[in-house]
């Protein structure tokens, strides 16, 4: 066999066995976002079950979030150092044993702490990206990573099968004693983990790809040291844990305002899940052909627009006359159809912002996407723990159940207005005299030397070291 042939051949394992990891990790990602997730359509036979408040509930919600998002820099890492076939499974395994104990749920306080450990689920994010980014060329990286991202469309897994599931067996008992009605989902969920356990150890490659080996634990955190790895740590909370929160907090939402039934409800929530999830390799292919940045401005942009709207209470405003009466003017009713169309478009925004602010990190940390994408997915899935509870405190308060979207437009704007700071100060305080270029530069093509040291903002090295040039 010749030199060329055995690089061919090398060549066709190392793309068989990324399409491997990316499949399998997919799948299992899916599932276990499913799984994270499903105390949003479980949440209300549940709170019907043991008499919760909705701030109760939420607290439900919450943990669950809360635990899928703190150990994400370290199974990150761990992924980096020992390979993410491993951390992929144990996660899996750890999953399932706590998915099936759900459904042995007595009361609110063993609840809690079920759901603190289903939360396990959400840190298989992390593991995955840090698996396929070691797996997958540089080139192709955005599309990839977004096609694993789109395993967030398993949040609404529960949302059609949950209502008519829990509907259909209410009140049944199965083989071992399993009960049905809502206690059943998470036994399903459980049984399918423990096969996609399976098998993701044997059919993903043996010899793992592990490029945090050989690398102490100070020099693999010093990346986290800059300042530009927390702002997309605030990115991603804006696109992704706003996304978590409202993925489980729209079924309540459609409830309780749009009087809706729990099936209705849930497939209203599929309508914003769906395209939050699945345009993210769009927005993967977005980023590798037009720039992060570029993508990450529309995005922040349709979000303001749509919360904006999204956040105006019903109502009228009240004139008091000179004569004593009183006249209402301007009056505003937000109605079912332009509410799920707009909750659409903010879903499509979160999905091509959720790739885009993953495109940069492979880019400007190559050897630290298990240690900066874990930061990032922490403090980004961190918004989806203190969402819900902020959504039922901020109504609780205001009387406003639209305070909801009050809240994310204020986290949407604060992103905007520091990116778009932080592009500004570049320019005129680093380099004026690009200031008129940027666009160009923007539009430019991928060159040799803007993919060799390009920025994922730009396409082009240009705007990259500018912004290297800042902490």
């Amino acid at each position: 066999m010749t030199s060329s042939d055995r690089v061919s051949d090398e060549t066709s394992d190392q793309t068989g066995g990324a399409t491997r990891v990316l499949t399998l990790s997919t799948i299992a990602f899916t599932v276990m976002f499913a799984v994270w997730l499903m105390f949003g359509i479980l949440g209300k036979p549940i709170s019907e079950e043991f008499g919760l408040s909705e701030v109760q509930l939420s607290w439900v919600i919450a943990v669950a979030v809360l635990n899928g998002s703190m150990w994400r820099l370290p199974a990150g890492m761990l992924a980096d150092r020992f390979g993410g076939r491993k951390v992929m499974t144990v996660l899996l395994a750890a999953t399932a044993v706590a998915s099936y104990l759900v459904s042995l749920a007595e009361s609110y306080a063993v609840l809690l702490v079920l759901a603190f450990l289903v939360g396990f689920a959400g840190n298989s994010f992390t593991a995955g990206i840090a698996w396929n980014s070691a797996w997958t060329p540089r080139e192709r990286q955005g599309l990839a990573l977004g096609i694993f991202g789109a395993g967030n469309v398993g949040a609404s897994v529960t949302k059609f099968i949950g209502p008519p599931l829990i509907a259909g067996t209410a009140g049944m008992t199965f083989v071992l004693g399993i009960e049905g009605g809502w206690r059943l989902v998470p036994v399903i969920y459980a049984l399918l983990l423990v096969l996609l356990a399976v098998l993701t150890w044997t059919l993903t490659p043996r010899h793992d790809r592990v490029p945090g080996a050989g690398r102490s634990l100070r020099e693999r955190l010093q990346p986290l040291k800059q300042v530009r790895v927390w702002r997309f740590s605030l990115y991603y909370a804006a696109v992704f844990g706003a996304y978590v929160a409202l993925a489980a907090w729209l079924p309540i939402y459609y409830i309780d305002n749009f009087d809706v039934s729990l099936t209705t409800a849930g497939l209203l929530t599929a309508t914003f899940i769906f395209p939050a999830s699945l345009l993210r390799p769009l927005g993967g292919w977005f980023s590798d052909k037009w720039g992060a940045r570029s993508s990450m401005y529309g995005t922040f942009v349709v979000m303001l627009l749509t919360t904006g709207i999204l956040m105006m209470p019903n109502g009228f405003i009240v004139i008091n006359q000179a004569d004593g009466t009183q006249t209402e003017h301007l009056a505003y009713t937000m109605t079912l159809v332009p509410f799920v169309v707009l909750v659409f478009l903010l879903g499509c925004a979160m999905g091509v912002g959720k790739a885009a602010v993953y495109k940069h990190i492979p880019e400007y940390f190559p050897r630290d996407v298990g240690a900066v994408g874990g930061l990032v997915g922490m403090l980004g899935g961190l918004g989806g723990f203190f969402l819900p509870p902020l959504f039922a405190y901020t109504k609780e308060w205001s009387g406003f159940p639209t305070s909801t979207f009050f809240v994310l437009f204020v986290l949407t704007a604060i992103c905007l207005g520091w990116m778009h700071w932080t592009v500004v100060h570049m320019l005129h305080t680093q380099a004026p005299e690009l200031s008129g270029q940027l666009e160009r530069l923007e539009g430019q093509d991928h060159t040799d030397s803007g993919t060799a040291a390009g920025d994922p903002g730009t396409g082009t090295g240009t705007d990259r070291t500018l912004e290297e040039s800042r902490p």
